[in-house]
């Protein structure tokens, strides 16, 4: 059977030949790898196993291979990945070596961050403390952080592309900065080990993203209308409409996210997004224009005149300078490639086992 993604990731492979390079023999590690980053990295990895032949291997921590081997027996059964049983925050660890890691076992839920937050924080803080021994314990020399663009804390009307150099944060009396917070936490903890073993961490901190993987049906925007447009509902705005975002692409992360792992410099912060800022109300025409759609969108409040919209986009300038980085896909392919994955086979056991 064709795979369905084999455009995206031959996409992947074209713009990541010298990450390979440097992979080969090399022994992985992963923590979240069966959520939507997780499994764009394991697409990846099998494609360009297969692809290129790497003596390669990958690890995966999991709380139930059971349900991965269900949600994805592609990913979970290839004879390059190993899926190893354990909670992020107490795993045992595998009695081998390994070279990098990747950690990104954290849920991204707006749920979980209100109704358990100290699960949350505890998830984020003591599980990269953990796996950050496990990394020194193992012999890993590269690990790479996966953070978030939340940690700036709330962006400035007047700034309209946020930089790294950006120093503001997060309200600490706030709980819906739990997850925020956590991951700055996180990102003091991989500079500490970094500069008491030497452990080379790099930190990639995502904004917002679209495609094959993404749940539609729960807090993230463009997910909800690619959705509403299949279904053939009614778009509808909670709010006035006047937030601005940015969304990269899926296979686009992909290759952000291996590159930085093999040359993004150690302690420091690479932006991972698109500069395009939209804003909510533009993006559900959007959707509704690359779907071919007739829904209508209904936006609940008006825009209170005058005022700043609330903004959410990176300034991508370090990650383009440094690693030669772009977004190649644009937001209407993107939105056509999402919604067609939604459509196959393949989408159909993700959402059933999700």
């Amino acid at each position: 059977m064709p795979n369905p993604l084999e455009r995206d990731l031959n996409h992947i492979l074209a713009h990541t030949a010298d990450v390979w390079t440097q992979l080969r023999g090399a022994r992985v590690f992963v923590t979240g790898g069966t959520g939507f980053f997780g499994c764009w990295l394991l697409e990846s990895f099998v494609w360009a196993c297969d692809a290129l032949h790497l003596d390669t291997t990958m690890t995966v921590l999991t709380r139930s291979p059971e349900a991965f081997h269900a949600k994805a027996p592609h990913l979970a059964g290839h004879p390059a990945i190993r899926l190893w049983r354990g909670d992020v925050r107490s795993f045992e660890f595998p009695g081998e070596r390994f070279t990098h890691l990747i950690h990104g076992a954290t849920e991204a839920s707006a749920a979980l961050n209100r109704e358990q937050p100290l699960l949350m924080l505890d998830t984020i803080v003591d599980g990269t403390r953990r796996t950050l021994d496990f990394a020194v314990t193992t012999g890993v020399k590269r690990f790479l952080m996966l953070s978030s663009g939340l940690v700036y804390g709330v962006q400035p009307a007047s700034l309209s592309h946020i930089p790294e150099t950006y120093s503001g944060g997060s309200d600490t009396t706030d709980l819906r900065m739990v997850y925020a917070e956590g991951k700055r936490l996180a990102e003091l903890l991989c500079t500490v080990y970094s500069r008491q073993s030497g452990l080379e961490c790099p930190i990639a901190r995502g904004f917002a993203f679209t495609g094959p993987y993404l749940p539609l049906e729960i807090h993230f925007a463009i997910g909800n209308f690619i959705a509403d447009c299949l279904k053939k509902r009614p778009i509808r705005i909670l709010g006035d409409g006047t937030p601005l975002r940015s969304y990269l692409y899926a296979a686009d992360l992909a290759i952000w996210l291996w590159t930085i792992l093999v040359r993004g410099q150690s302690g420091r912060a690479y932006n991972v997004g698109s500069e395009e800022a939209v804003s909510i109300a533009q993006l559900a025409g959007r959707v509704v224009q690359a779907l071919g759609a007739k829904q209508p969108v209904e936006i609940a409040k008006k825009p209170v005149k005058g005022a700043p919209a609330e903004r959410y986009v990176p300034d991508v300038a370090r990650a383009r300078r440094e690693l030669g980085l772009e977004q190649w896909i644009s937001l209407d392919e993107a939105i056509r490639r999402t919604a067609h994955w939604r459509r196959s086979p393949a989408a159909a056991r993700d959402e059933a086992h999700a």
